[in-house]
């Protein structure tokens, strides 16, 4: 079978969750046994989501190999439950480093370098690196809102694509957006038109409309839509707000997007087997509304949800598990102080405290680890987070008053986290950052061996501070054991408080890698202990 090609655009407005109907399709297409990988293009012009803020851009999910991308990889990866490679986030940025590279090179041989056919060409070259591997459908979201001036040259790279393969190997999905007018109760179809007459004019005709309502879309609108946007009415497709994330693919089973899929590129397996996928969702609806359990996300960039979202959505995934419903509660550790922590964190069944870089609400977050760990609340640290259980514990247990990170105080003379003499020399474009999947060792009998019922894992890490091993054995001796390290024992993967009822924490990033039918060990264990 030749190479499938999917390509996803948005019109109208952006944040339309066109993440979420590319995973979606990923999921369905999976179901019926196909390889389903997804990219995203993200046509700015940072080489990656790495050094930007999180206010600007959300999280950065990190992939196994160590890639620095878009949220939207988390979403595909939550779904299509496959690891994505760095091929699978691919900005602007990084398509004109590379031909800058080469031009630098001479690979062009003193050609005039420009934006066709070279830029587009080193776009088509990443989507067609999954060709020759064992991928059948290759599914390629295009970041941004068709017409901004900084996609056009993906939008034209996605056209010449279309000439390139055979037609029944390609296939455009567009998603736009219906408003609905309450003063005139009508829903409308114009912005739509608009969007498709934009990208026609660019040489692309959709071929699927996923057009996202909050009422269901009359049959005159539906024939409206396919008269205006030269499309088959059966390809206009309904996508109405789920009561559930993971509910989307479903829902977009019954209204034929995969369908319509199926029958333009011509594929053979026709018939779904969402049966696991229908009985999660089955057992997701049965979970009692009036069991909530309270978790408090303790961190630094809380006014932008999505700067946490695979840690939310983890906690969701560990409430599935545990059959309630999870509430998280946002909380700003730059508020928190030894006066009023017991105040913020009262109603927390328990805490979150999850990775970041730099000393802003740094002691918010210290204060919060000493409140739950004297007042025995469930407690998980994620990279950062375990970093100030460890700077706490050699303040308030061992009394070195001037533990810290060699992160927030160079001048400390008690570095408890430190970057490691071995770790200055490696040169990375991260500086030195610890990037991607690491293997770790779980001592037997801990907390953590519980947990994950395994003594070896591999989880993904993005940070460049380390545990100082010189006070390991201090810090054992007075109860804050490890329970996980590298596999040469040099690196500190896990602590954990025995005496504690759920006292963990980890110097990876365990929410990378959870999936809502697998969810991870550590939100599982952090929920059943908070429901207690």
């Amino acid at each position: 079978m030749n190479t499938k090609y999917i390509f996803v655009t948005g019109g109208v407005v952006s944040g339309l969750g066109k993440g979420i109907t590319a995973a979606s399709l990923g999921r369905l297409l999976k179901n019926r046994g196909y390889k389903v990988t997804i990219q995203k293009f993200d046509p700015y012009i940072n080489v990656d989501p790495g050094t930007m803020n999180p206010y600007e851009h959300g999280e950065v999910f990190v992939t196994d190999d160590g890639a620095e991308t878009d949220l939207d990889l988390g979403h595909y990866e939550r779904f299509i439950d496959e690891n994505l490679t760095h091929n699978s986030s691919i900005t602007m940025g990084k398509i004109y480093q590379s031909v800058i590279e080469k031009e630098r090179r001479g690979d062009y041989l003193g050609k005039t370098v420009q934006v066709i056919p070279h830029i587009t060409n080193e776009i088509k070259e990443k989507i067609y690196g999954f060709e020759n591997t064992d991928t059948d459908i290759v599914i390629t979201e295009v970041g941004g809102t068709v017409g901004d001036i900084e996609g056009l040259s993906i939008i034209e790279a996605i056209r010449q694509v279309g000439l390139e393969k055979n037609k029944e190997d390609v296939i455009y999905i567009h998603v736009t957006l219906l408003p609905y007018i309450f003063g005139s109760n009508e829903i409308k179809s114009k912005p739509t038109q608009h969007s498709v007459k934009e990208l026609q004019s660019l040489g692309i005709k959709p071929d699927i409309l996923v057009c996202r309502t909050e009422q269901e879309i009359p049959d005159n609108i539906r024939e409206k839509l396919s008269l205006f946007c030269n499309v088959r009415k059966s390809s206009v497709i309904q996508n109405k707000t789920a009561d559930c994330l993971y509910a989307v693919p479903l829902m977009l089973e019954e209204e034929g997007l995969a369908r319509e899929v199926c029958n333009h590129l011509h594929l053979e397996k026709y018939i779904p087997d969402n049966t696991k996928w229908e009985e999660m969702i089955e057992n997701i609806r049965k979970i009692d509304e009036t069991k909530v359990v309270n978790i408090g996300l303790v961190g630094k960039y809380i006014k932008l949800e999505d700067s946490y979202i695979s840690v939310i959505e983890s906690l969701y995934h560990a409430g599935f598990a545990n059959h309630v419903k999870v509430k998280v509660t946002l909380i700003d550790s730059e508020n928190i102080t030894r006066e009023n922590v017991k105040e913020q964190l009262k109603e927390m069944d328990g805490i979150v405290i999850p990775g970041g870089f730099g000393d802003r609400g740094i002691d918010g977050m210290i204060e919060t680890v000493k409140y739950v760990r004297e007042n025995n609340v469930p407690f998980l640290g994620i990279c950062l987070g375990m970093q100030m259980a460890v700077v706490e514990f050699a303040r308030d247990v061992l009394g070195i008053e001037d533990a810290d990170s060699e992160e927030f105080n160079k001048e400390t003379k008690n570095q408890v986290i430190h970057i490691m003499e071995e770790q200055k020399k490696i040169n990375t474009k991260g500086g030195t950052m610890r990037l991607g999947a690491y293997p770790c060792i779980i001592k037997e009998g801990t907390l953590a061996h519980r947990l994950y019922e395994s003594t070896e894992i591999s989880e993904r890490h993005r940070h460049r501070f380390e545990y100082n091993n010189d006070y390991r054995e201090r810090l054992e001796k007075a109860g804050l054991k490890v329970s996980g390290t590298s596999p040469d024992g040099l690196l500190v993967e896990m602590v954990e408080i025995p005496e504690h009822p759920y006292f963990i924490a980890g110097q990876f990033h365990p929410e990378l890698k959870s999936r809502p039918n697998r969810p991870g060990p550590l939100f599982v264990g952090l929920v059943k202990a908070a429901k207690k």
